[in-house]
């Protein structure tokens, strides 16, 4: 089962893209979509139209970092 929250990146939040190419997320609004216990999805653009599923245990360190907040 899935969990929607509503979330913003203050700062930087890498991911690896399919080429293994390393990006940063834009800073903005986004949405944490919880996977599994292993896995979370963030979300972004205007219409949602990009994401980037990442190990649990970076996003924990993006939000001890304060780089990404959860707004609800």
């Amino acid at each position: 089962m899935s969990t929607l929250q509503n979330a913003r990146i203050v700062g930087p939040v890498a991911y690896t893209t399919a080429q293994g190419q390393a990006r940063k997320i834009p800073l903005g609004p986004c949405l944490i979509e919880q996977l599994d216990d292993q896995s979370i999805d963030i979300i972004w653009g205007a219409r949602g139209q990009s994401s980037a599923a990442l190990p649990a245990r970076a996003v924990a360190q993006a939000r001890e970092h304060g780089h990404l907040v959860l707004l609800d």
